[in-house]
């Protein structure tokens, strides 16, 4: 059994990626962190953290180390009364999301709070890897597409996302207006661009608005909706994105949507946090910051 005290320096270390700053956080010197992570080390027989040239990155065995020990250690903290509230207000708030989301929605909503001195770390990454991120503590907050099981995490819906089938006016202009059931047929000839190679928008839009399976591949793959938009507006082919995304595009006439339906596929995003004290704290702040915007998207 590792000394509780190890573990807290493990944390403390996990949580912020280095030594210094976990140092600083637990009112400790430097070498005296470096000393209990490599005693926790010996005692686990295994290496938890890669030395980089600025910072450490966690070894996998430090990911489920992490995942195992966190809850815990934050309950017994909260219930000793050392929470860290004291630190709360000025460490930096880890929030993670969609990277286009981040960009263009989240980040400008932010910038009032970031002004004032509230301290950001950003990381875009896919829902399911920073919900395991979340639960082992390296995150204070990440926005979500779906709701995640469990009770181990609370959820809030954040928006809405509507998806529309885009393309360049000289594809609609080609395409011409058609009814709904002949869209499937007359987009096959057509260049499709997208953001991972198992089309998974393209696809919920297929079965949601036309009741049919998309089975095509992309012509353009492009690991970020920005790439897409952007591959789109030059007149690569169509696709399908968020409305929030293109919505100046569309207003500018750069894109048309070749498709209205009745009732188009809508995504909920939520934001998700660990259960916990969070009042009075940025990340409480940054939290309810988010909230707010979320009910102008």
């Amino acid at each position: 059994m590792a000394d509780l005290n190890l573990l807290r320096t493990f944390l403390a270390v996990y949580r912020s990626g280095s030594f210094t700053a976990a140092a600083g956080l637990l009112g400790l010197s430097q070498p005296t962190v470096t000393t209990q992570i490599r005693a926790l080390e010996r005692q686990t027989g295994r290496e938890l953290f890669e030395r980089l040239p600025r910072g450490v990155a966690p070894t996998p065995v430090a990911h489920d180390l992490a995942a195992r020990v966190a809850a815990p250690l934050d309950a017994l903290a909260a219930a000793a009364g050392h929470d860290g509230a004291a630190h709360e207000r000025t460490a930096p708030v880890h929030l993670a999301g969609p990277a286009e989301l981040l960009c263009t929605r989240v980040l400008p909503a932010l910038a009032p709070l970031a002004a004032e001195g509230v301290r950001l770390r950003v990381t875009p990454g896919l829902t399911e890897p920073l919900l395991d991120e979340l639960r082992a503590g390296r995150h204070d907050l990440v926005i979500a597409t779906f709701r995640p099981r469990g009770r181990a995490l609370t959820a809030v819906p954040l928006m809405d996302e509507e998806f529309a089938l885009v393309a360049a006016p000289a594809w609609a202009d080609l395409l011409g207006p058609r009814p709904a059931e002949e869209w499937p047929a007359a987009l096959h000839g057509v260049p499709l661009v997208t953001y991972a190679e198992d089309l998974p928008i393209a696809r919920r839009y297929w079965r949601h608005v036309f009741g049919a399976r998309l089975s095509r591949s992309a012509a353009v793959t492009v690991p970020d909706l920005r790439g897409v938009l952007a591959a789109v507006v030059a007149g690569a082919g169509f696709t399908v994105l968020p409305r929030y995304l293109c919505e100046a595009e569309l207003s500018s006439g750069a894109l048309v949507v070749l498709h209205r339906p009745d009732d188009p596929p809508i995504n909920t995003a939520y934001l998700v946090q660990r259960p916990g004290r969070a009042t009075g704290s940025d990340v409480a702040r940054v939290r309810d910051a988010l909230v707010e915007a979320g009910r102008a998207w």
